[in-house]
């Protein structure tokens, strides 16, 4: 029986090293990265307009358009894992990291797509939040920093109440990558 590629989705909170992680698991792997942002900007800028706002943490632009957006990223998922491929997937995966139905739903649909699902967590303190978001400089985080002690009362920093491999968003990358491949060999002895 062959062995199943691995899902890998890659969740955290804005600024914790979503991307990083995800693009130096990827290129470890050989996998195919889907970033929910890059997969989904075009159309969420045209709805942006509509609604006007450019602002992807908007409620109003969220609201309007997370369920086709994750459906996005799954579906095109689910086409790599059909064909063999494996797959790390970036994205905050607020809802299926805070409830465990919507966690079994996604591994569920990524398992029968042939994929072994695994959601890995970003740990993140709020002074680390802070130090990438000013080192950055994009200007989607310049209100966030005008008023941090807000923005941070609406990032939930909890681990997921689903099972997840728990990464130090501190830690450097390449120590991160192999906490993540370790996990991922423990599933594929």
């Amino acid at each position: 029986m062959p062995i199943r590629p691995p899902a890998l989705l890659v969740a955290g909170p804005p600024a914790s090293g979503k991307t990083v992680l995800g693009k130096a698991i990827a290129r470890h792997l050989g996998a195919a990265l889907l970033d929910l942002d890059v997969l989904t900007r075009p159309l969420t800028a045209v709805v942006g307009s509509l609604l006007d706002t450019d602002d992807l943490d908007s409620t109003r632009l969220a609201d309007a358009t997370r369920d086709a957006r994750y459906d996005t990223l799954y579906d095109t998922a689910a086409d790599n894992l059909a064909v063999g491929n494996a797959v790390v997937l970036v994205a905050p995966f607020t809802s299926e990291r805070r409830s465990p139905d919507a966690w079994d739903a996604v591994a569920s649909g990524l398992s029968d797509a042939g994929g072994l699902p695994m959601l890995v967590w970003l740990r993140v303190t709020p002074e680390l939040l802070r130090s990438r978001m000013s080192g950055r400089a994009a200007e989607r985080d310049q209100d966030k920093l005008a008023n941090l002690d807000a923005y941070l009362g609406r990032v939930d920093l909890h681990p997921p109440s689903v099972d997840h491999v728990a990464v130090d968003a501190a830690s450097p990358v390449a120590a991160q990558v192999r906490a993540v491949l370790d996990a991922v060999e423990r599933t594929h002895p």
